[in-house]
């Protein structure tokens, strides 16, 4: 569930709206930087750095620059190696973007903190060349402009039109480290989970998923099926049911469904091999002519290893596999669904040995009051060896209650997407917890998205994934 028993919170971190600084500049000799503070608050800031090599090809790169006030100090860095000594900071490549081609570029960026003023760097070097190229001036290998793609026309297999978020992306699959569209291009869903089907069902019907779709402009639903805590061994055949019938709701609408084989207590997924297995096998059977449907197998495994992690996934995705050889599979991790990270480990276990299947992501859950810097840095560094999809979070703690932590909630929404990593929070309920979207009462209603239901936490998430998705297309 969305309780991540994490065992770390530490330095708070936050970001928000792009204010975008790029140094004076003339004639471009070599490189371009460009330094985007992306929030600044209290005694802390983060930015980004954008290093564009604009001469020959080069192996190897390091980004120096001086803080111009002696009270700035580099935090956490991230998509590379980051030291700071008296002001000065040195930001070296890492192995999977040492390499920068004519017109290359490196995202990198940190968290930092200052005690008086928080100017910007005006001077940069790469490798001790001067970095003074303009912003708007083009690369010596401009890329060619590709030929429009057409818009597609709605036909009967359009789910929910051409128009939404199913229509333009069609069926979807891993390409790389990125979930990507009908067009091989990487796409981010956003979108919400419903609580446990057991416990608030009245919270998901055709009135609330029509908000959800229109209002909330909602890329996906996580349909939270429960196996445990009188959810799906209680009843297989009906539990199966809502869920189908859940998919067939989204994709009326446009959206991606993803099936949330919600397991938790007990925490190794092997103790519900068998009935993974005989679920998957029905729900693939029943929805694999669907552009829609993306599958969970496995919520937040926790006390267990990753070795037992993988071996119950290797078993179950090829069940679904020999129905639906097409959708998306995403693979719970370890320690709550935290790379490992909640149980002193990281992603390292996981890109030593990956499952052994395609077309796969693996999951990661974070709640935002309790899982912090390490745990972006996790994501960060993970993010460029592993695709990886948030099927989970919340803005509160791990408990799922508490106040909401609105900086941590944007520093992770703005590195999410950053990184074109798809997300749902927890929850579109009801309930009377803080992680609730809407305020208790409102389910069973007509109104699922004015000021007046959402909780602080649920209006804060609506204005994140109401946003324009600027899907591409070509």
């Amino acid at each position: 569930m969305r309780r991540l028993i994490a065992l770390l919170a530490i330095c708070a971190t936050a970001l928000g709206l792009m204010a975008l600084f790029s140094p004076e500049a003339s004639a471009a000799p070599g490189c371009r930087v460009d330094y985007t503070v992306t929030n600044q608050w209290s005694g802390g800031f983060q930015a980004g750095v954008k290093v564009t090599n604009l001469g020959d090809p080069i192996s190897g790169w390091t980004l120096r620059f001086a803080m111009p006030d002696a009270g700035q100090k580099v935090v956490q860095g991230w998509n590379a190696t980051w030291s700071q000594s008296g002001p000065t900071v040195t930001v070296a490549a890492v192995d999977w973007n040492r390499t920068l081609a004519t017109g290359g570029t490196a995202d990198t960026g940190f968290t930092g903190s200052f005690t008086g003023a928080n100017p910007k760097p005006a001077a940069f070097t790469v490798n001790g060349v001067a970095c003074t190229g303009s912003v708007g001036e083009p690369t010596p290998t401009p890329t060619p402009t590709p030929s429009p793609t057409p818009t597609p026309t709605p036909t009967a297999s359009d789910p929910g039109g051409s128009g939404t978020p199913v229509g333009i992306n069609g069926q979807l699959q891993v390409c790389g480290v990125h979930l990507c569209n009908q067009y091989n291009r990487p796409v981010q869903l956003r979108g919400m989970s419903t609580h446990g089907l057991q416990w608030f069902s009245q919270c998901n019907n055709a009135t609330s998923l029509d908000a959800l779709a229109k209002d909330w402009k909602s890329d996906l639903l996580r349909i939270a099926m429960y196996v445990q805590e009188n959810g799906y061994e209680t009843d297989p055949a009906g539990f199966t049911g809502r869920v189908n019938n859940l998919v067939d709701l989204a994709e009326a609408r446009g959206m991606y469904a993803l099936i949330d084989f919600h397991t938790l207590t007990p925490g190794d997924p092997n103790y519900n091999l068998a009935r993974a297995k005989t679920f998957f096998a029905s729900v693939a059977a029943r929805n694999a002519n669907k552009k829609n449907v993306i599958y969970e197998i496995a919520n937040e495994p926790n006390g267990v290893s990753w070795a037992a992690i993988k071996s119950y996934a290797e078993q179950v995705i090829p069940v679904i596999r020999a129905a639906d050889p097409d959708a998306v599979v995403i693979v719970g991790t370890r320690g709550w669904s935290s790379l490992g990270v909640s149980d002193g480990s990281s992603e390292s276990e996981i890109i030593n040995a990956p499952v052994n299947a395609a077309n796969i992501m693996y999951a990661f859950h974070f709640y935002a009051a309790s899982h912090k810097d390490n745990y972006r840095a996790a994501v960060s560094r993970a993010a460029s060896h592993l695709p990886l999809f948030v099927t989970e979070f919340g803005t509160v703690s791990a408990s799922g209650g508490g106040a909401m932590d609105r900086a941590s909630t944007t520093a992770w929404l703005d590195l999410l997407d950053q990184l074109d990593i798809s997300y749902a929070n927890w929850t579109f309920s009801d309930a009377s917890e803080s992680s609730a979207a809407l305020r208790p009462g409102t389910c069973g209603g007509s109104d699922y998205g004015s000021s007046g239901v959402l909780t602080e936490s649920g209006a804060l998430i609506k204005s994140r994934i109401s946003t324009a998705d600027n899907f591409p297309t070509s």
